[in-house]
């Protein structure tokens, strides 16, 4: 089974779970049948319809990039449960765990005795731990989404030329334009990122989600950034599988702002310069662009200057590897949202997107080059963060 599919089936299973929870806490205090199934029917009801709003089977309009009260009223709640729900029940299985062994041990006469009170822990332990993902999932939706951070690295680059010394590039990455990252919220950022006064401003991708009749909004939402060195990006895998690489350049190039796709762009200043590449999204993964790509980055080999500094534009991190063998200093990324649901300040292993990446946010380093992974500031699946705020970057180039 795919990792996709157990998600779903583990899904289903939380559900019929709480579904039955709900049953039990129901009988102890409606004794009547008939008043139990009405509300059980009228929860089934609601659910539905939340299900079909959530998966776009109703009430979804395409091209939505303006926050909506139906949204907040639907698809949020539906979406803090979805998955609150899913981690609740998942600790609801390992605190089990404990529980099992505790019963099987009970043999001696005084552990039978004391067997009441441990039961008892054991299980108010298990209500405590299942009811945190419910209070972390709405932090994350009411707050953690919208806590945006900047954050400022120097960078050491050693062929930097001495006209670059304290040069400072700013990173906006994986937008999401739509109800929850609408385009008053983006022009928030874009002044937020503007504010900060970096001499280059880049986009790494996922300017959409799944709707591409959302493109142009987002490209007005991000229009007013502005930087005295240009405006540069690369497309992420949402801009590939929507369809809209082609056009959203276009819709980019007519505001000013260049997408670099299997390009470079000298950045010169003061008679010195340093290379700026940016790719489409590239993956070695059957769900990365059709057709994955076979050799990654082997679009740009011929681009890179061997004198000269050397900065990749990459949405997808996985081309680190690859990219420290052919010697680019310095590559920036996103498309992990740092892991969006992340446990990392308890272990750098407790974020969903070390599933599929070993590179989920910050600073990653080997011969030949370093990546930075940003965090990005919109959100896919459900509209919640949490221990992954939003994050703009800058980055102070300096002479190694």
């Amino acid at each position: 089974m795919s990792l996709f599919g157990a998600l779903i089936a583990g899904f289903l299973v939380s559900q019929v779970y709480w579904l039955w929870l709900g049953y039990r806490l129901a009988a102890r205090r409606i004794r009547r049948l008939l008043p139990r199934l009405s509300i059980i029917a009228a929860t089934l009801a609601v659910y539905g319809y939340l299900f079909g709003v959530k998966f776009g089977y109703w009430g979804r309009h395409s091209g939505t990039i303006h926050a909506r009260l139906f949204d907040s009223l639907t698809d949020a709640p539906f979406s803090w449960w979805a998955i609150s729900s899913l981690i609740g029940f998942l600790i609801v299985l390992i605190m089990a765990i404990p529980r099992g062994i505790a019963t099987a041990i009970r043999r001696p006469t005084a552990d039978r005795v004391a067997s009441p009170e441990r039961r008892q822990f054991l299980e108010r332990a298990t209500n405590v731990l299942a009811s945190a993902p419910f209070i972390a999932g709405g932090y994350g939706l009411l707050y953690g989404r919208l806590n945006i951070e900047t954050t400022e690295h120097a960078v050491k680059l050693e062929r930097l030329p001495r006209a670059f010394e304290g040069f400072r590039i700013c990173q906006l990455s994986d937008i999401h334009i739509g109800p929850f990252m609408p385009a008053e919220e983006i022009r928030k950022y874009v002044a937020i990122a503007n504010s900060l006064r970096a001499d280059l401003m880049v986009l790494t991708g996922d300017f959409v989600t799944f709707d591409p009749s959302t493109q142009r909004g987002a490209v007005e939402a991000l229009a007013g950034v502005r930087a005295p060195y240009g405006v540069y990006g690369c497309l992420g895998n949402h801009d590939a599988w929507t369809g809209v690489e082609d056009s959203i350049t276009g819709l980019f190039r007519q505001r000013g702002i260049r997408m670099l796709r299997g390009e470079a762009v000298p950045i010169t200043a003061a008679g010195e310069w340093f290379q700026l590449i940016g790719v489409d999204f590239q993956s070695a993964r059957r769900f990365g662009p059709s057709p994955a790509v076979r050799n990654l980055l082997g679009n740009i080999e011929h681009l890179i200057v061997r004198d000269r500094p050397n900065i990749l534009l990459s949405h997808n991190p996985d081309t680190f590897d690859r990219a420290a063998e052919l010697g680019i200093d310095l590559s920036l990324a996103g498309h992990t949202h740092g892991g969006q649901l992340a446990l990392e300040f308890i272990s750098p292993e407790l974020a969903p997107s070390r599933l599929v990446t070993p590179y989920v946010a910050g600073w990653f380093r080997k011969p030949g080059g370093q990546l930075y992974v940003n965090r990005g500031i919109g959100t896919i699946g459900v509209p919640i963060r949490f221990g992954a705020p939003p994050e703009i970057t800058v980055y102070r180039l300096t002479r190694a």
